[in-house]
């Protein structure tokens, strides 16, 4: 019988790849409804542009550049293009978003090889690539607009760029509405309620572990418990549980043990914060996952399973 080698993920259980891409894009379901209801038909159309440009550029690029069967079916683009549409404005002109498409599909994930080959989180980096590049159009955040019409396109700034301008201090900040959704920001940061709701979907169906969203907000309360600032606040706020369960879950990109999940999570969780309080942006959750991204290869390294690591070798040889 032949030995079949393939890209990773790879996962000891009886799910395909496919599902487990499916069942997260279920889990963000709730996320995606409550997008649409607070910001119209702006929201739609920005994500269905997003899915279509992801998987029409990883169509392309497998079919003329690798010459490869395609690989739409396995759900990996689609679910790059939700996550994409999740982490921009609902009024983001369409030929940003397709400009996003293509650096995350095209170059985050394509150019290393495809699915189970990339470094780093390609809705990621095609979010952060159009954050550096239109900074003006990606932080003009709508305000929400209940009911499924079209948005007025009235911008403002998030509860974040409130705090970092000094409009508003935390203890004025409406936590419920924040819980809710009932606030600015991208298509992905408007419920925390929703998002929670995709997190328990997806424990409940074994598609993630806890270890990475808990060890995140480990290290976003002590950071805050030690600068004074209310760690609710950053929970609710931003990308944060958006990042947290959908992003930096990635079978991919993120470390394979527990110890190592803890540590990739909790340091996620600090970097968020000290780019939040200290540095030029409000947010941080796409830079910490980003930067931990890259740290992935040396926490496998040196966070391996005792059966696999080189000091048990030495144990055997003696």
């Amino acid at each position: 019988m032949p030995l079949i080698f393939s890209p990773s993920p790879h996962i000891h259980t009886s799910r395909t790849t496919s599902g487990a891409m499916y069942h997260v894009i279920v889990a963000l379901i709730p996320a995606i409804l409550c997008s649409l209801y607070y910001f119209g038909l702006p929201a739609l159309e920005v994500l269905l542009l997003s899915v279509l440009s992801c998987a029409g550029v990883e169509w392309v690029v497998t079919r003329f550049m690798l010459r490869r069967p395609s690989t739409l079916r396995d759900g990996s683009a689609i679910l790059t293009g939700v996550l994409l549409a999740l982490n921009l404005p609902s009024g983001l002109p369409w030929w940003m978003v397709i400009i996003g498409a293509v650096v995350a599909v095209g170059i985050a994930k394509m150019a290393f090889g495809g699915l189970g080959c990339n470094v780093f989180n390609p809705a990621l980096v095609g979010r952060v690539f159009l954050l550096i590049s239109f900074p003006v159009a990606m932080t003009a955040w709508p305000l929400p607009d209940p009911g499924f019409g079209d948005a007025d396109g009235v911008t403002g700034a998030t509860i974040l760029g409130q705090l970092k301008m000094g409009l508003v201090s935390p203890d004025e900040l409406p936590l419920m509405s924040m819980f809710a959704g009932n606030v600015g920001g991208s298509m992905g940061e408007v419920s925390a309620a929703a998002l929670l709701l995709g997190f328990v979907y997806l424990l409940a169906f074994r598609v993630i572990k806890w270890y990475i969203p808990v060890a995140v907000a480990a290290g976003v309360i002590v950071v805050d418990l030690a600068a004074g600032f209310p760690p609710l606040v950053d929970l609710l706020s931003g990308g944060l549980i958006l990042g947290a369960v959908f992003m930096a879950t990635d079978y991919v990109t993120s470390p394979m043990t527990r110890r190592g999940m803890l540590l990739y999570g909790f340091m996620i969780g600090v970097i968020t914060v000290v780019i939040r309080r200290w540095g030029i942006y409000p947010e941080g959750m796409s830079f910490a996952i980003l930067i931990m991204n890259g740290f992935t290869p040396l926490i496998n390294r040196y966070m391996r399973p005792e059966r696999f690591s080189p000091r048990r070798k030495e144990a055997v040889k003696a």
